[in-house]
């Protein structure tokens, strides 16, 4: 496959994802500008998809906007996902109690890629976009998927996610993982601050159901003396989501959380 097929693909999607944000219909130049695209390039691509019946073109107003087809294409996957959807109820539940920033997160290779992400609804808060992906070691819901793996597959995925991490001051030694993934096993949840954004603190579980057969953690982050203060509320919020899923383990052990 070419260079130019594949920034023709990337494209397409940056036009999609970029209509999800504005939610607003566009001209082509606005597009070409706010996208960084040449125009003759955007008026090619943007014809592409109307043929394809993925745009609407008002011709009147010479303006774009997503038709129903776009829709199609993913209206499928939540139920595939999440089955009956006991798993975003637990999300949602999560959130009512603390109004945290909450999401579900699962291992995409050596990502931690947030499936299901629900905003904080404080004044300060972190906003991380559905589907965004980071090095599974540079978060604490990523050490809780990487607790469920064997010690010889920990360690190769560490090892390959430092050559996917390019700032080298982030990538992390394997013993501060296995140190980390041991606190896990023994207290059942994760706790991490300004990792992996700066100011912010993360609580994370293993949800006792799975993604597409992949393990899927449950967790919710913010401005870290907010989640600090109320970390034995949000801690007891998040054992609750995941006894409501059916089968849920024993999480009926004294919490006690070290700082």
């Amino acid at each position: 496959m070419s260079k130019a097929q594949v920034k023709s693909a990337t494209r397409v999607l940056e036009v999609l994802e970029y209509f999800t944000l504005g939610q607003q219909p566009r001209s082509m130049s606005e597009l070409a500008n706010d996208l960084g695209y040449q125009q003759s390039s955007t008026t090619v691509l943007l014809k592409t998809l109307v043929n394809l019946g993925y745009l609407n073109f008002d011709r009147k107003s010479r303006v774009y906007f997503p038709t129903p087809k776009v829709t199609t294409l993913g209206d499928w996957i939540p139920k595939a996902l999440f089955g009956s959807g006991t798993v975003i109820e637990a999300l949602n539940d999560v959130h009512a109690a603390t109004r945290e920033g909450v999401f579900l997160g699962v291992k995409n290779d050596v990502y931690l890629q947030y499936l299901k992400t629900k905003e904080s609804v404080h004044a300060l808060r972190f906003h991380i976009d559905e589907g965004t992906i980071r090095p599974i070691t540079r978060s604490a819901a990523g050490w809780v998927l990487l607790s469920t793996l064997s010690d010889d597959r920990i360690d190769n995925i560490v090892r390959r996610a430092n050559i996917a991490t390019p700032d080298p001051t982030e990538r992390m030694r394997l013993s501060e993982i296995q140190e980390k993934i041991e606190g896990i096993r023994q207290r059942g949840f994760a706790w991490a601050e300004d990792v992996p954004l700066k100011g912010g603190a993360t609580l994370a579980l293993l949800l006792p159901s799975k993604v597409q057969g992949q393990p899927v953690t449950l967790a919710l982050g913010g401005v870290t003396e907010r989640v600090k203060k109320n970390a034995d509320k949000y801690l007891l919020a998040l054992k609750a989501a995941a006894r409501s899923i059916q089968q849920a383990p024993d999480f009926n052990q004294p919490i006690e959380i070290e700082f």
